[in-house]
């Protein structure tokens, strides 16, 4: 049986050390470089250095060094292609049977704040990308290949098949390959990405560069996190994607579900609508959607309290619902949440009995998620033959630029209602009209062509629900264009409006708060969401 050789020469070092004393157990050969030779050495691994196999030394401070035939040819030489066996006889060349390469760490080089060019170019790796390539290239087929590793998290199972049968199979090599390719790509991407960004005009290599906001050229790299029951509909298929990079705290792609079904389209895009309103709240809420809007919201002094104020909102939509909370759920939550179907429930944290009871509802799906003020770069809509990108609508208003507008000033109470239902409206699909009160929704109207008509759709739910609307304060997502809307609110029994204002029509609406006597909010920027 002949001996392995194995190329190690890796940025990110996590669990070499263990990897390679597998493989030195095993009697495989080991090649390195620089930083990964001199930890191998250190920690009592025998291993070649790159230069000792090509018999000339690493140039040009390290840009030149694994670029020879000693060191390609070994690895893109076909193991099943007699003529490339014998030139590697003819050139006293060994094949390499195991690449284990990862790249400099460019992204993280240019996310310092004082990452001048200079410092980033010399940070774009060529060595590593060229044999990650060439290996991937020649991963093989049955007769045997080369196997790559970019992902430590590989390690154990390559260094498992090597154990037992002295060799990775066909299906590991092509799988890693594929991965590998991954990698470059990304890699490749992120390089296009900062260089595209770089403001005019172009910047001295010792300058720390200004950024534009969008690259010329956009690259996006995402890893298929698991397939999905359908699309938004039984006839369409769907699958889910996590970036690349570990989703910052907070988001929903840092999910862990805990029990239930498969989670569908509709799940995951209402569950993502339910956990970004409810973490925008800093006190113990509750939020439940129902097709991508919040049917009901509220706070609470705890999880259960919440949740049972949020579902007087609309206990008809509420059937089926995603709900979401910002603070542990316990036994009590539980128990309450017994008197609807709930499709997904989303929190930080379970107590221990929570979940022994909820895994007697095997089919409802339930998410666990740290909560955390991280946000997206930049949000995607595809269109036909192209994409809409936008920065995300993390915009925190300023309180001190809102403007009373009306004769009639806000009590603290009318205040701190605006507040709230401003920022539930946030979250609700536009033309978005939300009535609260102490800090509690009491009807919503929302995704109408009209105004008016969210208004009075808004102002029929609370009637539905048995909750009067009187002393409510109602937010717009955007200007009331005429008077209308504010009399629908009026008539059912508000007392307080927060709107951006900006309409040419301001005056008449200003006018038409002051003769019915209500407080009404400026605040100047307006929550589109669409």
């Amino acid at each position: 049986m002949s001996t392995l050789t194995a190329l190690l020469s890796v940025s990110d070092k996590t669990g070499l050390v263990e990897f390679a004393q597998g493989l030195h157990q095993l009697g495989v050969r080991i090649l390195s470089t620089g930083g990964t030779a001199r930890l191998l050495t250190e920690a009592g691994i025998p291993a070649t250095e790159v230069s000792d196999v090509t018999q000339f030394p690493e140039i040009l401070d390290g840009r030149v060094k694994t670029l020879h035939p000693s060191i390609h040819g070994g690895i893109l030489a076909k193991r099943d292609d007699a003529t490339h066996q014998q030139t590697l006889k003819d050139h006293d060349i060994q094949p390499i049977d195991l690449v284990v390469v990862n790249l400099y760490p460019f992204q993280q080089t240019v996310a310092a704040t004082d990452c001048t060019l200079a410092h980033a170019i010399e940070n774009i790796d060529i060595g590593g990308p060229a044999m990650v390539r060439a290996a991937a290239k020649n991963h093989g087929n049955d007769q045997g290949g080369v196997t790559v590793v970019v992902d430590p998290a590989d390690y154990p199972e390559v260094l498992e098949a090597l154990q037992h049968h002295n060799q990775t199979s066909y299906a590991l090599r092509l799988r890693l390959a594929t991965k590998a390719y991954g990698h470059t790509a990304a890699y490749d991407g992120a390089i296009s990405n900062y260089l595209s960004a770089l403001a005019e005009p172009a910047p001295a290599p010792a300058e720390v560069p200004e950024r534009q906001q969008w690259p010329h050229t956009l690259t996006l790299q995402m890893q298929r996190s698991q397939s999905l029951r359908y699309g938004e509909n039984p006839h369409q298929e769907a699958s889910f994607y996590r970036d690349l990079q570990p989703a910052a705290a907070g988001l929903l792609g840092r999910y862990e579900q805990l029990q239930g079904k498969e989670l569908s389209y509709n799940n995951i895009a209402d569950a993502d609508a339910a956990w970004e309103c409810v973490r925008s709240l800093t006190q113990p809420a509750c939020v439940i959607v129902k097709h991508a809007n919040p049917c009901g919201v509220a706070l609470g002094a705890n999880s259960t309290e919440a949740y049972q104020r949020a579902f007087q909102t609309d206990s008809t939509s509420a059937f089926g619902g995603i709900i979401a909370f910002n603070s542990p759920v316990d036994a009590s939550t539980v128990e309450a949440l017994n008197q609807q179907f709930v499709e997904v429930l989303l929190a930080p944290e379970y107590s221990p009995e929570a979940l022994q009871m909820l895994a007697q509802k095997k089919n409802m799906r339930v998410l666990r998620l740290p909560l955390g003020d991280g946000h997206n770069d930049f949000e995607l809509k595809r269109v036909g033959g192209g994409w809409l990108a936008q920065t995300p609508d993390t915009h925190a208003d300023n309180q001190a630029l809102f403007e009373v507008v009306t004769q009639r000033q806000p009590t603290p109470e009318q205040m701190n209602d605006l507040l709230f239902a401003w920022t539930v409206a946030k979250f609700v699909k536009s033309n978005a009209i939300v009535f609260c009160r102490d800090n509690m929704t009491v009807g919503i109207g929302a995704g109408q062509m009209s105004r008016v008509d969210s208004a009075r759709i808004a102002a029929l739910k609370a009637d539905n629900a048995g909750l009067g609307l009187q002393r409510s304060a109602v937010a717009s997502d955007a200007f009331f264009p005429f008077r209308d809307g504010l009399d629908v609110v009026a008539e059912a029994g508000a007392t307080a409006v927060i709107q951006p204002g900006g309409s040419i029509r301001d005056d008449e609406v200003i006018a038409a708060a002051n003769e019915r006597d209500i407080v009404m909010v400026f605040t100047k920027t307006r929550h589109f969401r669409h």
